[in-house]
C-alpha cells in the first residue's frame, strides 16, 4: 500500500508547477476555538477556509488572524489575533514576532520559535516539546502523571515543499477510568505501540510527520502520517482525532466554491501486544469528500468513505479513482466492503452564531426504518449543534451546545477488516455507537492570558454483557461483529446494560509565553449502570506544564 500510495504522488508531482506551499497548524483544540471564533465573525471575509475539514491550513489562518486584525476590539481578542499572527508569522507580514532578547544569539530570535531559519528558498522553524502533568484520583494509588519530552519541526523548500514532524517519547500512569479502557481493548488511547513502564504505567512514543507539495494554484498533494478530523462539532461522527495516526495520502483541490479531499489511509485492522516481530493485520479506507460555500456564511458537504482488506498488503486499486461513487465500484467488483456516506453543514448567522451538524448512514433502508421495529441494521448517526459567541453580548464568553445520537451496530462490520476502527481504536465516537450524547460547553477569557473552561457530558449509552465465557454484542463496541448481534429486529439506542454518565472538564489554562501553558483542571465522572457493579464515580485534579503540545483529553 505506502508503495503504491508514493508512487502515486511522486507521479503527481513530477513536471508540475508549483505555487507557495502551505503547511498545517497542528491540531489542539484551545487553539482551533480562536480560530473557529473569528471565523464565524469573520468568515465571510476568507471564504476559502473550509472548517468542517482539520487541521486548517496555516496560509488560510494567516489571513483570517489579518482581517481579525483590523477589526479586534477587545484586549483579549488582539492578544489572540496577534498570537495567530506571530504563530504563522511566515505567511503574513502583519506579525510583532521579534524577540527583544535572543538567547546566545540564535536561539530565540523570534517569540514562536527555539530556532528559526528563513531566506527566498527555506524556511525552518524548530521548537521543543514538552508535557508534564502531575494528578491524584480516587481510583487509584500513587500520583497519576504524563510525562512527554519531544520536538516538532517543520518548513517549506523553493516554495513548493512543505514538511513537518512531531515526536514525542512518553510515560504514563493514567485515572482509574481510562485504565479500565486500556484493560478492555488492550490499547492506550490515541496511541499505538506501548509497554508497561514501572507498574501500572505505559511507555509509548507518538510520531506524526507529512510531506505536501502544491500541483498548482488549486491542487495539492499530502503524504505521511497523521490524524484528520472531519465536521464542525465537538465529536465527529464522520471522522475524527480520537485513533492514532495513521499512514495517507491526501489530494486537496480548491477552486470558485468547492472543496473536494480525498484521502486514502492504511490502517491497522488488529493489535495484540506481545506477539514479537510479526506484522499487524492490515486494511485500507478511502474516503472523499466535497465542500460546497452556498454562499459566504453557509457551507454543505458530502461524504462517503469505504474501508477493505484484500489480504497481506493488497490494495484495490479502483478505489484510487477520485471522482467515482465509491458504492457503485464496490457492487461491481462483487464485494462486501464497508461503504458509509452522509453529509454535513455548518451556517454562520449574523457573525454570531454558528449552527452545524452531520449526518451519517452506515446502512439504509427506508421500509425498516418507516417499520420501526427496530431492524439491527437501520445504521445511522446524527449531530446537531451551535456555538454561540460574546454570549448575552459579554466579549469573549463562547457557548457550544450538542446533541449526538448513534444507533446500535453503527461502525461495526463482520470483522475488523471492515470495521470502523484502526488500532483497535473508533474512528468516529470514542464510546463508539448505541448512545444518546448531549453536550455542554463554556469558554471565557477574561484576561488576555487566562481561558477558563467548563465542559459537561451527559451521555447514555448501553454496555455488552461480558462472562467469561462470553460477550453479549448489544451493539456499542465497535472491535465486535455484527455477526455476534444479540437480535436482529427491537433493537433500540441505551440497549444492553443501559448507563447514564455524567462528565464534567474544568480547566483553568494560563499562558505564560508563546505556547507555553499552565493547566489547572478538575475532572468529576459519574457512571450509573443498570448493574450495581459496573457504577463508576472518579474525581481527578491535575496540574500541568505544557510546551508546543495540546491537552491530553480522555473525554469517553
Amino acid at each position: 500500500m505506502k508503495r503504491v500510495l508514493c508512487a502515486l504522488g511522486l507521479t503527481l508531482a513530477a513536471g508540475s508547477a508549483a505555487q507557495a506551499q502551505d503547511v498545517y497548524v497542528p491540531y489542539n483544540q484551545d487553539v482551533y476555538h480562536w480560530i473557529d471564533r473569528y471565523q464565524i465573525k469573520y468568515g465571510d471575509q476568507v471564504p476559502q477556509l473550509q472548517t468542517a475539514v482539520r487541521p486548517y491550513g496555516r496560509q488560510d489562518v494567516a489571513a483570517l488572524a489579518e482581517v481579525s486584525a483590523r477589526n479586534a476590539t477587545t484586549a483579549v481578542d488582539q492578544f489572540n489575533t496577534q498570537y495567530l499572527l506571530n504563530d504563522n508569522w511566515n505567511y503574513t507580514d502583519q506579525d510583532d514576532n521579534v524577540s527583544r532578547r535572543p538567547i546566545l544569539k540564535y536561539f530565540y530570535q523570534n517569540k514562536t520559535d527555539l530556532y528559526h531559519f528563513q531566506n527566498e528558498h527555506f524556511t525552518v522553524r524548530v521548537n521543543p516539546v514538552l508535557h508534564l502533568e502531575a494528578g491524584l484520583d480516587n481510583q487509584t494509588d500513587g500520583m497519576r502523571y504524563i510525562n512527554t519530552r519531544g520536538v516538532q519541526i517543520e518548513g517549506t523548500i523553493d516554495e513548493k515543499f512543505g514538511f513537518y514532524t512531531f515526536i514525542g517519547e512518553n510515560q504514563a500512569r493514567f485515572p482509574g477510568y481510562v485504565m479500565d479502557r486500556i484493560q478492555r481493548d488492550g490499547v492506550v488511547p490515541h496511541e499505538g505501540l506501548w509497554k508497561r513502564f514501572k507498574g501500572d504505567g505505559y511507555d509509548f512514543i507518538t510520531a506524526r510527520g507529512y510531506l505536501n507539495y502544491a500541483l498548482s494554484r488549486h491542487v495539492e498533494i499530502q503524504l505521511g502520517h497523521d490524524r484528520h478530523v472531519i465536521g464542525d462539532g465537538y465529536r465527529s461522527l464522520i471522522y475524527s482525532d480520537y485513533a492514532p495516526p495513521a499512514f495517507f495520502l491526501k489530494l486537496n483541490t480548491s477552486v470558485w466554491k468547492l472543496h473536494y479531499m480525498n484521502l486514502f489511509q492504511e490502517l491497522t485492522a488488529d493489535y495484540t501486544r506481545g506477539r514479537g516481530d510479526i506484522l499487524f493485520p492490515k486494511k485500507y479506507m478511502a474516503l472523499h469528500r466535497l465542500g460546497l460555500n452556498v454562499t459566504d456564511n453557509f457551507n454543505v458537504g458530502l461524504f462517503e468513505q469505504v474501508i477493505f482488506a484484500r489480504g497481506k498488503g493488497r490494495f484495490e486499486l479502483q478505489y484510487l479513482n477520485p471522482v467515482i461513487f465509491y458504492r457503485s465500484v464496490e457492487q461491481s467488483i462483487g464485494s462486501e466492503d464497508n461503504a458509509m456516506l452522509g453529509a454535513d453543514f455548518r451556517w454562520n448567522i449574523r457573525n454570531r452564531v454558528q449552527v452545524y451538524g452531520q449526518l451519517m448512514l452506515d446502512e439504509f433502508l427506508l421500509s425498516e426504518v418507516r417499520a420501526g421495529n427496530g431492524w439491527w441494521a437501520n445504521k445511522q448517526a446524527g449531530q446537531i449543534g451551535a456555538k454561540y459567541i460574546d454570549a448575552f453580548g459579554l466579549s469573549n464568553l463562547d457557548l457550544q451546545g450538542e446533541v449526538n445520537i448513534i444507533r446500535p451496530y453503527t461502525y461495526q462490520h463482520m470483522d475488523e477488516f471492515r470495521n470502523y476502527q484502526h488500532y483497535k481504536q473508533p474512528l468516529a465516537h470514542p464510546i463508539g455507537a448505541n448512545l444518546y450524547e448531549l453536550i455542554g460547553i463554556v469558554r471565557y477569557q477574561p484576561i488576555p492570558r487566562l481561558n477558563l473552561t467548563g465542559k459537561a457530558i451527559a451521555t447514555r449509552y448501553g454496555q455488552d454483557i461480558v462472562t467469561p465465557s462470553d460477550t453479549l454484542n448489544y451493539g456499542g463496541n465497535v472491535n465486535l461483529s455484527y455477526l455476534d448481534r444479540v437480535s436482529g429486529f427491537g433493537n433500540e439506542i441505551g440497549q444492553g446494560i443501559t448507563t447514564d454518565q455524567l462528565y464534567l472538564d474544568m480547566t483553568a489554562t494560563y499562558q505564560l509565553k508563546h505556547n507555553l501553558f499552565l493547566d489547572l483542571k478538575q475532572v468529576i465522572r459519574r457512571s450509573d449502570a443498570e448493574v450495581d457493579a459496573l457504577d463508576q464515580n472518579t474525581f481527578f485534579t491535575s496540574f500541568a506544564l505544557r510546551w508546543n503540545i495540546a491537552q491530553r483529553l480522555h473525554e469517553f
